[in-house]
């Protein structure tokens, strides 16, 4: 297991993460579909992760209306893990009460969940605090301002943001910093092998401004978890057979898969295996999210760290999940062609 540095910070957390959005779902709802684990269960899920060298695990207030958070926590006690040894992220955005009030980024939606989280979850503190999504009500500055008061009230130890675009996360560095307030360490967001919209605007963003990733949703909802191929579209029990999430080209997809089950059968791994490998090879990416409902199919996604991709594996890779071109990209790319780097010498 590799360790990165959180964006801009010093904080340093695993190349994988454990997300915890399979534990305490439950009934016929969008949780249900998810995942459905109890106490034992993700306390078992836990255990693999820290054994393996994970150190990050990310949650957040909605999932399962708040029980994630809860079992996570307990999970923690259960397992005796030492405050200082991982790194816990939680999220706050989505509806958690009935009134006008009860979701967003406004300080005070972010304050009152603030609280509770720290409740659910049994601890002092949050290591990371993201905002799950934009707000288009709330003003930036009040977000980002209720954000730097948690940190200074020691609630917090560093903020983040989740499905943000690209301006929105630039604006948002430059009010922090305008207003010396603590920066954005880090966006969440869906990237995967066969869903590479990221590149477009937000990886070249990320780069540049030296704020990290961290990845949801590797295997596009379990599309490249090597159970659904062009001819079995509903094959296996894979989350997509009931809650068909995020939206996939699915023909690139089928390409995607057949390119890389050769990949996969010339290393000896499997599909997914392959696809969370890629993620890792990715400059842009700091840590994957990769979620369970089993210790085995855990260990399974954890071995994917030990899978080491030639330059000729990644570039056929590269050009069967190629995204279409755009404007500006491909007048980027032409005017930028003449313009090239002094000679340091």
């Amino acid at each position: 297991m590799r360790y990165h540095t959180l964006g801009q910070t010093g904080l340093l957390v695993s190349e994988l993460c454990l997300g915890t959005m399979t534990f305490g779902g439950g009934g016929e709802g969008f949780w249900g579909h998810i995942g459905r684990l109890e106490q034992q269960e993700a306390d078992a899920l836990v255990r693999t992760a820290l054994d393996a060298g994970i150190n990050f695990i990310d949650t957040a207030n909605v999932y399962a209306e708040g029980r994630s958070e809860q079992i996570t926590g307990q999970a923690l006690r259960n397992l005796g893990i030492a405050r200082d040894e991982v790194v816990v992220a939680t999220k706050v955005f989505s509806r958690m009460g009935q009134g006008p009030n009860g979701s967003g980024a406004s300080r005070y939606h972010i304050m009152e969940q603030a609280k509770a989280s720290l409740k659910r979850l049994q601890l002092d503190h949050v290591d990371l605090y993201q905002i799950h999504a934009f707000d288009s009500v709330t003003p930036m500055e009040e977000t980002l301002e209720a954000l730097d008061s948690l940190v200074r009230q020691g609630h917090v130890r560093y903020v983040g943001v989740s499905n943000w675009a690209a301006w929105q996360v630039a604006k948002a560095l430059g009010i922090c910093e305008r207003r010396q307030l603590s920066r954005i360490a880090s966006l969440q967001s869906y990237y995967t092998i066969a869903g590479r919209d990221l590149e477009r605007e937000i990886v070249p963003m990320l780069l540049s401004e030296k704020v990290g990733l961290m990845v949801w949703s590797p295997l596009a909802g379990g599309l490249l978890s090597g159970k659904y191929d062009r001819r079995n579209e509903q094959g296996g029990d894979g989350r997509r057979a009931s809650f068909d999430f995020p939206p996939v080209d699915r023909e690139r997809g089928y390409d995607v898969i057949d390119a890389m089950r050769g990949i996969a059968e010339t290393h000896g791994r499997s599909v997914a295996q392959i696809a969370l490998a890629w993620l890792l090879h990715q400059q842009a990416v700091t840590s994957v999210i990769v979620g369970a409902k089993r210790p085995e199919q855990l260990a399974e996604n954890l071995a994917a760290v030990d899978i080491v991709l030639s330059p000729e594996e990644l570039a056929n890779l590269d050009a069967v999940s190629a995204l279409p071109r755009e404007y500006p990209g491909w007048m980027l790319e032409r005017q930028g062609a003449n313009r090239t780097k002094p000679d340091p010498r």
